[in-house]
């Protein structure tokens, strides 16, 4: 950013603030609706529920330190800063992943298999699947982070990126990192490649049984359930009938509580 000129930073900054402010309230909505409504209980918001505290937590690992490098032109971070942040961004981007293709699970089960959703899909289940995927971002985040921050630095110490993401801070090692560009190609198989493809089967299962449902009515229920949250939860969610309903219901019990 220190290339760019004084106010193409301030409109940057103006441009990413607005931004982040919207994202996080979106999502902080979206917690506060779907724990405070009892009709928003079910499994999908559940786990769009934890969708929304991971993308709290991954927008809160680079978001402020960028925007502190384009307001004050504050460009420097410690190495225990540095470590830490690409820490939390290995940890909420693993965790990320596997959600979403629990949230894809989840509504393979709920359309193609209906008559054993309430079984399959229940709180004990939902709550195991949802803290195996806060779980999973442990162990890659560890090794990764430990792995790379073992490694010998020398040379210019200028990260070549807007955030301590791997490749530029590996690009500053000074020996042998082969065997970590296999572990890590090795994560990202395991991580985005397999949760990717588990999504893509999902899909593929759930469009298959659309397409086979005998109702005009019964398919495009499928599809409102289907595309819209697949290419954006969080924007879906705030734009979902149920959830507007739910939203009103939160703001008169408030206001009426207040009046009393």
């Amino acid at each position: 950013f220190s290339a760019l000129s004084t106010e193409l930073q301030a409109l940057l900054f103006l441009l990413f603030v607005n931004i982040y402010l919207v994202t996080l309230m979106g999502n902080v909505l979206i917690i506060l609706v779907t724990i405070a409504d009892s009709a928003l209980q079910s499994p999908m918001y559940f786990f769009l529920r934890n969708l929304s505290f991971l993308e709290i937590g991954f927008n809160l690992v680079i978001m402020p330190k960028m925007l502190g490098t384009l307001i004050i032109q504050d460009t420097t971070i410690s190495f225990l800063g540095c470590a830490t942040q690409m820490y939390f961004f290995f940890f909420f981007g693993a965790a990320e992943c596997c959600l979403l293709a629990t949230m894809a699970y989840d509504r393979y089960v709920a359309i193609c298999d209906p008559l054993h959703y309430p079984v399959i899909m229940g709180h004990s289940s939902c709550a195991q699947l949802a803290a195996a995927s806060w779980f999973s971002g442990f162990p890659v985040a560890t090794v990764q982070t430990t792995w790379i921050f073992s490694f010998p630095f020398c040379g210019p110490n200028r990260v070549n990126h807007f955030f301590c993401d791997s490749p530029p801070v590996i690009a500053l090692v000074c020996a042998d990192t082969s065997l970590f560009e296999v572990e890590a190609l090795t994560a990202t198989v395991l991580f985005i490649l397999f949760p990717f493809l588990l999504i893509l089967g999902s899909y593929v299962h759930i469009l298959s049984t659309t397409f086979r449902m005998p109702s005009a009515e019964g398919k495009h229920k499928a599809f409102s359930t289907l595309v819209t949250p697949m290419l954006n939860p969080i924007i879906y969610s705030l734009r979902n009938n149920e959830v507007k309903a739910a939203l009103k219901r939160v703001i008169h019990r408030t206001l009426g509580s207040q009046k009393l």
